[in-house]
């Protein structure tokens, strides 16, 4: 049967279709909703209609169905839930009391405007680990089976500058179905500043990009704030695929719970007796910081040899892998034995195991990673995996250099 995506009315939702063994893997009906509940749940809602590109996926060779099999086999021995875990709250509540402190040092400590300004780098970093590891888990469902739970915690992004509503289509929908695929995978695209993908026509100024790209980072948190409103309420489309129109709510979501977050980090501040030129800067600082972070990590995962860039059939708009595999040969894992990177980037640095199962809790995806290697060596499908961050890191920076040249 071929499994594929196509965008008609409510037909948004088929695009789980590809991800159908993430519910069975996580303990079936007697632990989750019904397949279209979650699939409404976990992901955007429905969204209006929406016609455009249908892509289909090669036949299943049963290597999702094995995977899924094993995997469902290892929560169930180890009587473990895929999602409302003890240390995923725990964690959360690190992660949120180093925010709180962090923003509370910066703000009231009579410390100088230098120390000030190291604290809004640590404050960035803490952002960070709100986006990489906890919010990140929330809008993708992997936080709680309690789709409440997941919304309230997904806004999170929300509050850091980034709409979570926006973040679920792009990312959950269009990055992770589509995957390295340019025209869909909007996260590759780099508006055409950076090539990330041989399919991008090359500039002339792509040959400095390995060079000038960590100038761009630190300003993405900026951009992504600017464009959320650019998009979602003005263009309301990402490329060739349309972005449903906001409810009223969803909309008061996105401009309010950022002028909240720009309103703690800069009204505040001011309020208390600080210059405005201060306050901005010690918010720019913080999102520089968080900016340069996530950026690399991103870039990491899919952008480096041996990551593939998959181009469809242009006759039949078609791939000739089953969807799971092309999840595996898009993706790198790095550093998968350093526990501290680990726990910081939210598991991203597992980025194999999770495009397979992005709904299940990041912190069990160091015990899923040699399941999934063991059922990748069985089918013949390579694993891709970087021992050590330097050495993603290093991949990265050549494959940049690499498509400058071109």
């Amino acid at each position: 049967m071929l499994i594929y995506v196509k965008f008609t009315t409510v037909q948004f939702i088929l695009h789980r279709q590809v991800l159908d063994g993430d519910f069975s893997c996580c303990g079936g009906a007697k632990k989750l909703k019904s397949r279209r509940e979650q699939r409404l749940d976990n992901h955007i809602q429905v969204f209006g209609v929406m016609q455009q590109a249908r892509v289909t996926f090669a036949k299943s060779v049963g290597f999702k169905k094995e995977l899924n099999r094993r995997v469902e086999h290892y929560f169930e021995s180890n009587q473990l839930r895929p999602r409302d875990n003890w240390q995923m709250y725990l964690k959360t509540l690190i992660i949120f009391i180093w925010v709180l402190t962090t923003w509370s040092f910066v703000v009231f400590a009579p410390v100088s405007l230098g120390i000030k300004a190291i604290g809004c780098m640590v404050l960035g970093l803490a952002i960070g680990a709100v986006g990489m590891s906890v919010g990140h888990d929330a809008n993708h469902g992997g936080y709680s089976s309690n789709h409440r739970v997941n919304r309230m915690i997904g806004l999170t992004y929300d509050v850091i500058g980034l709409s979570s509503y926006l973040w679920r289509f792009r990312h959950n929908f269009l990055h992770h179905t589509y995957t390295n695929i340019l025209g869909h995978d909007v996260e590759i695209h780099g508006d055409g500043l950076v090539r990330m993908t041989p399919t991008i026509e090359h500039q002339w100024f792509h040959k400095y990009q390995h060079l000038f790209i960590w100038f761009i980072y630190p300003v993405i948190p900026f951009y992504w704030s600017y464009g959320d409103i650019k998009k979602g309420l003005f263009q309301r489309k990402y490329h060739e695929h349309d972005i449903p129109k906001l409810s009223i709510l969803e909309t008061v979501t996105l401009v309010g719970l950022k002028l909240f977050g720009l309103a703690c980090l800069i009204g505040v501040p001011i309020y208390l007796g600080y210059s405005p030129l201060v306050a901005i800067a010690g918010y720019a600082i913080t999102y520089m910081t968080y900016g340069f972070v996530i950026c690399v990590v991103f870039m990491l995962a899919h952008v480096l040899e041996p990551a593939e860039f998959i181009e469809p059939n242009p006759d039949s708009n078609s791939i000739n892998d089953e969807w799971a595999i092309l999840q595996v040969k898009t993706s790198v894992d790095f550093a998968p034995k350093n526990p501290i990177l680990n726990w910081y980037v939210g598991g991203l640095n597992y980025q194999v195991v999770h495009h397979l199962f992005p709904h299940v809790c990041h912190i069990h995806y160091p015990q899923l990673a040699p399941i999934v290697a063991d059922v990748c060596q069985e089918f013949g499908i390579k694993y891709n995996v970087y021992p050590t961050f330097r050495g993603a890191l290093a991949a990265n920076y050549n494959w940049l250099k690499v498509l400058g040249q071109e």
